[in-house]
């Protein structure tokens, strides 16, 4: 009898699980259906807690002219969760032999001689003080040429440019500090960085469907492979981002703090060998995790190409990616053993990062993103017309109709931002990475309609309708 109450038992707990299990996923999908739906999510997810994977789907294009579908096999760009594996990469050059953190990256750059003081350390800390060369090149780059790691380190070579601040006095994010750790690589390795990547991590690792690519610099046909998009100005429509801004096509020969592309699949074995120790020693792991400080002894959140969070009780890692039309979230909780890998294809894709959570923790979801209702284009038609602010009559808001949506531009500049009705008289913004913003009709006591933005509930601007 004991015996027959014990399976018993374990049959009902079975069972419970499982039924959690289905509970959870369909929470899931119904998140990322309505977000994929409203225009907000297009890409595939990869979800798994206490090692097991327990949700992955593909929501949407990842070819719009063809129509093929995303799946958890598609090929995305990780824009700046690349600079994971270019850190990882030079931790095993250390390994080997062939460099040290404390090393002063003129050693490796002598034409670079003036930023004496920076160490390899920096540039994986983000200490270096060194700027930023996606604001600087920008101005002054031949356009019609593809820029290369090369052509970065002869443009500061050129200039001399001054640190910001002294190497390890400060953090600040920047995408040159990653750029030269690829070229030290190269320069180290006696490979090119797409090569010892290959070999060395993702080879050994069975990434097989992970790889460094320039799109734009040498393409090829690639199966399954998922095409960043943008709006096209004034339509649904989905265009690459060269209609919208050329600087995706001329940096697109610079490797190490973009141009790792993979799939969820391959990402989650990456952060199943972080965890294992698969690849780095457990002493190599925590070096790449570690919390250190600035000279001032403020804290760097930062490890080696991983946003890093610990506390009592609390750690984390993981990095987000924006591209080239492409929005890209990897992140692990050690603690709860929970790891959740979003690649999108689509600029203005978002994810609900509490929402998901608090399915996972059996908590009660809260109204992270508002849902769309259904409106007629009349009864949307009527916020349209432009909104003048009484404070600053230069300021208009110019508010147009556009499949379902209305457009909000103003009369200096074209915004192109649009709308969805989550109320009779009240619209929520599309905007990169879920940014909040909200835009309230109301009438006032003479009749007239007036227009309040706002963004996380601060208003931002004001206006009455004018024509």
């Amino acid at each position: 009898m004991r015996v027959i109450i014990l399976i018993l038992l374990f049959c009902g707990n079975t069972n419970t699980c499982f039924s959690q299990l289905q509970d959870k996923e369909a929470k899931l999908d119904s998140i990322f259906t309505m977000l994929y739906k409203q225009n907000q999510f297009n890409g595939s997810v990869l979800i798994a807690d206490k090692g097991e994977v327990i949700f992955k789907k593909g929501y949407g294009f990842c070819n719009e002219q063809i129509k093929r579908l995303n799946n958890t096999n598609t090929v995305f760009e990780l824009a700046s969760c690349s600079k994971q594996f270019t850190a990882a990469a030079i931790v095993l050059l250390k390994r080997q032999g062939k460099l040290k953190y404390e090393d002063k990256i003129s050693s490796f750059f002598p034409e670079l001689a003036f930023w004496s003081k920076v160490t390899i350390y920096d540039l994986l800390r983000h200490t270096s003080g060194i700027p930023e060369y996606l604001s600087d090149m920008r101005g002054s780059w031949d356009k019609t040429k593809i820029a290369t790691n090369k052509d970065v380190i002869e443009f500061y070579a050129n200039r001399k440019d001054t640190l910001s601040f002294e190497p390890g006095s400060k953090y600040d994010y920047c995408n040159t500090n990653y750029v030269l750790l690829a070229s030290i690589i190269e320069r180290t390795s006696g490979q090119d960085y797409a090569s010892f990547l290959k070999e060395n991590i993702f080879r050994p690792l069975r990434m097989h469907n992970t790889f460094v690519y320039n799109r734009r610099k040498s393409p090829k046909k690639i199966k399954n492979y998922a095409t960043g998009y943008v709006w096209a100005p004034n339509s649904f429509d989905k265009v690459t981002k060269e209609c919208k801004d050329s600087s995706v096509y001329y940096f697109d020969g610079v490797v190490g703090e973009a141009k790792v592309n993979s799939t969820v699949e391959d990402v989650y074995k990456w952060i199943v060998a972080l965890k294992n120790n698969t690849l780095f020693t457990q002493a190599e792991f925590e070096s790449m995790t570690e919390i250190t400080k600035t000279s001032d002894g403020k804290n760097i959140p930062y490890g080696f190409g991983l946003d890093v969070s610990k506390g009592e009780n609390k750690f984390s890692f993981g990095h987000t990616g924006h591209w080239d039309g492409y929005i890209t979230f990897i992140y692990h909780n050690v603690v709860k053993d929970r790891t959740i890998i979003i690649l999108q294809n689509f600029e203005m894709g978002t994810y609900l990062y509490n929402n998901i959570k608090q399915i996972l923790d059996t908590q009660t979801l809260t109204n992270e993103c508002k849902k769309r209702i259904s409106l007629s284009e009349s009864e949307i038609q009527i916020y349209t017309g432009v909104y003048t602010d009484k404070e600053n009559p230069e300021e208009q808001h110019i508010i147009t109709y556009l499949n379902g949506h209305l457009l909000y531009n103003t009369a200096k500049i074209k915004w192109d931002m649009r709308f969805f009705p989550v109320s009779t008289n009240e619209f929520q913004a599309i905007r990169l990475g879920g940014t909040d913003g909200v835009i309230r009709f109301s009438q006032s006591e003479n009749g007239n309609t007036i227009l309040e933005m706002s963004e996380y509930g601060k208003i931002i601007g004001v206006g009455i309708r004018t024509k």
